[in-house]
């Protein structure tokens, strides 16, 4: 008695993604993303006269613990959407690496080579597989180098964002070779600077105005405090993420193929979308 021969979709060849993106992932990212939105920048969404300022030491602790529940809900939904045996095993190895390099040259002109893995993983994985690897890495190496705190979710959420937008970049099923690479090295570059700027977001509003004159006014209007924030981004974090940003450019170009190409075999061999069929012809 012969074994049936197992017949693979084309999705098998075509660039596979190991989390398809439902309305359900859709509504949720939605929804996280807005309250990041708001998480991050109320200093200039909240009117000068607004009752929120009054509140503003304690906004780190009330946003972190309602990002972590919304990560978790989004982490949860895009399981049921197709989050199987197979794409949670490459995610606790992408998330493993990621965390392992996050501490390799950590406090050193932004040296941080974890951000390269992440544009490569989510352009391969796609969007969905992206926003669960960057949080989830992100998590793991607070918890390996120790830097849990208020600001933790918000590491979560940007870098979520970060590796998501690697997988929203065109051409995922066409592009190959030194265009895609420097799309991809472009795209690290300005996005190193976005997960600066975001984070800067989060800790500028709590920095002493009586001390610095860069710092959050509450009283003054979005004008001015929109300059106080570039100013204080340039005196404080401007080398930090140039020095993420060139090292995430460096490692895109030269090391980027060999990654990209065993990134892309797992995924052919993992198969995470294709439908397997079985011919019911005999022998």
């Amino acid at each position: 008695m012969s074994t049936a021969p197992v017949r693979r979709t084309r999705a098998a060849d075509r660039q596979a993604r190991a989390v398809r993106l439902g309305p359900r992932s859709l509504a949720a990212l939605a929804l996280v993303s807005a309250v990041g939105v708001v998480a991050f920048g109320w200093p200039f969404l909240a009117p000068p006269a607004s009752r929120l300022t009054a509140h503003a030491q304690d906004a780190p602790w009330l946003f972190a613990g309602l990002l972590v529940l919304l990560v978790a809900v989004v982490g949860a939904t895009i399981s049921e959407s197709g989050l199987g045996a197979k794409a949670v095993a490459m995610l606790g190895v992408l998330a493993a690496t990621g965390a392992a390099l996050r501490p390799i040259g950590a406090g050193t002109a932004g040296i941080e080579p974890m951000f390269f893995l992440m544009v490569l993983s989510g352009r391969v994985l796609g969007p969905g597989f992206g926003f669960v690897l960057g949080s989830v890495t992100m998590f793991a190496s607070a918890l390996l180098t120790g830097g849990v705190g208020p600001w933790m979710p918000f590491q979560m959420l940007a870098m979520g964002w970060f590796t998501m937008g690697a997988g929203l970049l065109p051409g995922a099923d066409r592009l190959r070779g030194r265009a895609e690479l420097l799309l991809l090295a472009a795209y690290g570059f300005l996005a190193a600077f976005a997960y600066g700027t975001a984070m800067n977001m989060q800790g500028w509003p709590f920095m002493d105005r009586d001390a610095s004159g860069i710092a959050f006014d509450p009283d003054a209007g979005v004008p001015t405090n929109l300059a106080r924030f570039v100013a204080y981004c340039l005196a404080t974090s401007l080398g930090w993420d140039l020095g993420r940003a060139i090292v995430t450019v460096v490692l895109t170009l030269t090391l980027g193929p060999a990654v990209l190409r065993a990134l892309r075999r797992a995924t052919r061999r993992a198969a995470f979308e294709s439908q397997v069929t079985f011919d019911a012809s005999g022998p």
